[in-house]
C-alpha cells in the first residue's frame, strides 16, 4: 500500500491498525482553498488542521500524534477526540435518573467521572464512512450498561471542511431508553502552530455574561456567576495570560481556565457566536459558532511537555487551549441546569462550527 502523506506530514498508514476487533484510518478532508483536516476514527479525533497564516502559509493549529500507536498511549487521551458518553463532569460518578440510581460510573478524575469514564468515545473506534471529500460521517454504538450508562445509544458525528475554511461539526444521537449525553469536541488550539510553546498571547473574546463557578474538584456549585469584575470576563478581547496567574479562587482551583461559559442565547438551541480567538503572530483567527448553551474554556493547564506530538513536537504547559463546546457539567445531578436526558424517540442534535480567517 502507498503510504501516501498528508500536508502536515502525517502518513496514512501509520494510523492503520486493528484495535478491538475493528480497522482503524485517517480520513484527509480538503477544500477548493487549500485547506486541510485530518480525521482518526479512533475517538472519532481531529488529528491535524491546516489552514493559511496571514502570509498564506499552511499552518498546522491543532495538537496531536504522529500515529495511532501513540494516541494508545498518550498521557493526553483527549486531544481531538468526540467526549462522551457524558463529556466533563459528573459528581462523585453518580446521578438519578426517573428514580433508578446510577452510582456504577468511573472515577477517573479526583472523585468524579470525566468525559465518560475509563473507556469514554474518545478511546473506541467508530465506524467511518467517507461522504466526500470534504466530509466524513462517524457512527458508534454504545451499549446499554457501558461505563455504567442506561441505554443503547446510537451516535454519528459528520465533519465538514468548508470551502470558506469552516470545520463544521454536527452530532446525532438515539437511545432505546433514557439516558443523559453530553457530547463536545476536545481539540486543543494553538492557533501560532502547533508546537508553538504558550497561548498566553492569543487574544480570546467569549460571548458569556456569566460562568460557573467551581470547587476544588472543578464540579459546578449550581448557581451562575457574573464574569464582570472578574478575570473570567472575556466579553472584550483580552489575552489569555493576562490575568490567568491573578489571585483569584477558581483560577487557583483549575491551575488557569478550566470552566464552562454560559453563552450568551435569545432562544435555546439556536446557532449562534461563542467565542473569537486568534493569534497574533500568525493573524488566524478562529470564531466558533455552537447550537450548544456553554463552553468549557481549558488553558492546557495540566499539559506537561513530556510526551512527543506531530513533527517531533512538544506541548508544555498552556501550549493549547479548548473551546469544549457542551452542555453544563453534572447537570444530570442539577434540575436547573438545560436538560441533559434523552428518551426513546427523540432525537440529541447539535452543531459546532470553527471558523478560520485572517487578520
Amino acid at each position: 500500500m502507498k503510504n501516501e502523506e498528508t500536508l502536515s506530514g502525517l502518513h496514512l498508514a501509520d494510523f492503520q491498525k486493528v484495535i478491538d476487533g475493528k480497522e482503524t484510518n485517517l480520513c484527509v478532508l480538503a477544500n477548493k482553498k487549500g485547506s486541510e483536516a485530518t480525521i482518526l476514527n479512533y475517538g472519532a479525533k481531529i488529528v491535524s488542521v491546516m489552514v493559511p497564516d496571514r502570509n498564506g502559509k499552511l499552518t498546522d493549529i491543532v495538537t496531536g500524534h504522529q500515529s495511532v500507536d501513540d494516541y494508545l498511549t498518550s498521557e493526553e487521551p483527549y486531544f481531538g477526540a468526540v467526549c462522551g458518553r457524558y463529556g466533563n463532569r459528573i459528581a462523585k460518578g453518580s446521578f438519578t435518573l426517573d428514580g433508578a440510581v446510577y452510582d456504577r460510573l468511573a472515577i477517573n478524575n479526583g472523585p468524579n467521572c470525566l468525559h465518560g469514564g475509563l473507556k469514554g468515545f474518545n478511546a473506541v473506534v467508530w465506524e467511518m464512512k467517507r461522504i466526500d471529500g470534504q466530509t466524513v460521517e462517524l457512527g458508534y454504538v454504545s451499549e446499554d450498561g457501558e461505563e455504567g450508562f442506561p441505554g443503547r445509544l446510537k451516535t454519528t458525528v459528520t465533519y465538514r471542511l468548508t470551502d470558506d475554511n469552516e470545520i463544521v461539526i454536527t452530532y446525532r444521537a438515539v437511545t432505546d431508553r433514557p439516558t443523559v449525553l453530553n457530547l463536545t469536541n476536545h481539540s486543543y488550539f494553538n492557533l501560532s502552530g502547533a508546537g508553538d510553546s504558550y497561548i498566553g498571547d492569543h487574544l480570546l473574546t467569549v460571548n458569556a455574561d456569566y460562568y460557573l463557578p467551581t470547587d476544588e474538584t472543578a464540579i459546578p456549585y449550581g448557581p451562575k456567576e457574573k464574569t464582570e469584575g472578574t478575570p473570567m470576563d472575556f466579553r472584550q478581547p483580552h489575552a489569555v495570560g493576562e490575568r490567568i496567574n491573578d489571585d483569584f479562587e477558581q483560577l487557583r482551583f483549575g491551575k488557569g481556565y478550566d470552566h464552562t461559559y454560559v453563552l450568551n442565547k435569545e432562544k435555546e438551541g439556536e446557532l449562534t457566536f461563542c467565542a473569537r480567538c486568534m493569534s497574533p503572530k500568525t493573524g488566524i483567527i478562529m470564531d466558533t459558532y455552537t447550537t450548544e448553551p456553554g463552553v468549557q474554556l481549558y488553558t492546557g493547564n495540566w499539559m506537561t511537555g513530556n510526551l512527543t506530538g506531530k513533527n517531533g513536537q512538544r506541548y508544555p504547559e498552556r501550549a493549547a487551549l479548548c473551546l469544549e463546546t457542551q452542555h453544563f457539567p453534572d447537570s444530570p445531578n442539577k434540575p436547573e441546569y438545560p436538560p441533559t436526558v434523552l428518551r426513546p424517540g427523540g432525537v440529541f442534535e447539535s452543531q459546532t462550527v470553527y471558523a478560520f480567517s485572517v487578520e
